[in-house]
């Protein structure tokens, strides 16, 4: 487009100077002239990067999760093929689940026991309240006979022996007494000793038990999103652990993102809503229609790492670093009626953002983006 309208400044010179002859054209026309095309090409080069930016650096991002198992053990079926899609929830991998599964019943085991258990803490707190009752009748008892020991001997009717004797009983009395109100204070305690509506010994198994549970389900490992299984080199017999740095397979989610990298003074105008054009190499000839979902004002540059140490200014006589570009999201706008284009991932291009300013304008970067397209059908090498 900018050629066509060189030609066309071109022309208009021709039909001026030449054709109908209005100004002479000497060497103070052709110098104007000549300084008139620059000055038209600059404008409209430097006009067109501001109201519709171009980027020559287009990522397609996806997010890849390293399967790492929860739990240590043998892999018994393998049940994904790399390279095939999969929907979230589907088997990726089956882990040997026996000695899960004992585990499993050996606390459904201990958990019965403490359940009956607890069901006759009610009865211990009963027996251990009659046992009270029986001591403080008993001490009330030893009470009663040393009085009446106390007064026939004042009396002469009887012996001192009777009165020690007594007063000994009614020290065990008292004794036995305290140790029977102990255990009712502990049958108690243990009573109320509570979380929800289960007992601590029964809530405690219960949490083993779920617990061991999800150590059994984790055995079955599921896709965690739609996506593909890639370099799945893991076999039957192979001993899996629960390593971050030992992943059993790398899986690609489908889900996208798009990220086009701009120079910082390109972003003047650009807004999220902006309509928008990519060109991608593994799509030659054909365009993907975008819109602009937000920038991501940060990048590398403005990041302090955390340390202990005083951050340095730049040397004086080093050269400053460039300035890193910023990622403008861009999400694909499907036709009406026609599915969102599926990309590979990793796949590179140009894209062009129009926005809202000077809109005559955004037709040159219409069939430059085109072009590039086009372009795209080469492959520039020899061998």
């Amino acid at each position: 487009m900018l050629e066509i309208i060189i030609g066309g400044y071109c022309a208009l010179v021709w039909l001026i100077f030449i054709k109908l002859k209005w100004f002479p054209w000497n060497i103070k026309t052709q110098v104007g002239a000549a300084t008139g095309a620059l000055a038209l090409a600059a404008t409209i080069i430097f006009t067109i990067n501001v109201v519709t930016p171009s980027s020559s650096d287009v990522r397609v991002i996806n997010y890849v999760s390293e399967i790492v198992p929860r739990v240590a053990g043998t892999v018994t079926r393998v049940a994904v093929e790399g390279n095939t899609l999969v929907k979230k929830g589907d088997v990726l991998l089956e882990i040997d689940s026996t000695p899960y599964r004992l585990r499993v019943k050996e606390l459904e085991a201990r958990l019965a026991d403490a359940m009956a258990s607890a069901k006759t803490l009610k009865q211990d707190l009963d027996s251990a309240k009659s046992n009270t009752q029986s001591a403080q009748a008993h001490l009330e008892l030893m009470n009663k006979r040393l009085q009446e020991a106390q007064v026939l001997a004042k009396a002469g009717a009887g012996n001192q022996y009777d009165v020690e004797h007594f007063r000994t009983e009614v020290k065990k009395a008292e004794s036995a007494l305290t140790t029977a109100k102990s255990g009712e204070a502990k049958a108690q305690i243990r009573l109320d000793a509570t979380i929800g509506p289960d007992q601590a010994s029964v809530a405690q198994i219960k949490a083993q038990l779920e617990s061991a549970r999800y150590d059994l389900s984790s055995t079955i490992i599921r896709a965690p999103a739609d996506g593909y299984a890639i370099n799945v080199a893991v076999r039957p017999g192979n001993y899996l652990v629960s390593m971050p740095f030992k992943p059993a397979l790398s899986f690609v989610e489908r889900e996208q993102r798009i990220l086009a990298f701009f120079d910082q003074n390109e972003l003047r105008y650009i807004q999220p809503g902006d309509k928008a054009e990519i060109a991608f190499q593994v799509l030659p000839g054909q365009l993907v229609k975008a819109k602009v979902d937000s920038i991501v004002w940060a990048n590398g540059q403005g990041q302090l790492m955390q340390s202990g140490q005083v951050p340095n200014a730049p040397l004086e006589m080093a050269p400053a670093p460039l300035a890193q570009k910023y990622a403008v999201k861009l999400v694909p706008v499907a036709a009406e009626g026609a599915a969102p284009a599926v990309l590979p991932m990793g796949a590179r291009g140009g894209a062009a953002v129009y926005t809202e300013k000077l809109a005559p304008l955004h037709l040159l970067r219409m069939v430059m983006i085109r072009a590039q397209s086009l372009f795209n059908y080469l492959v520039l090498k020899l061998h």
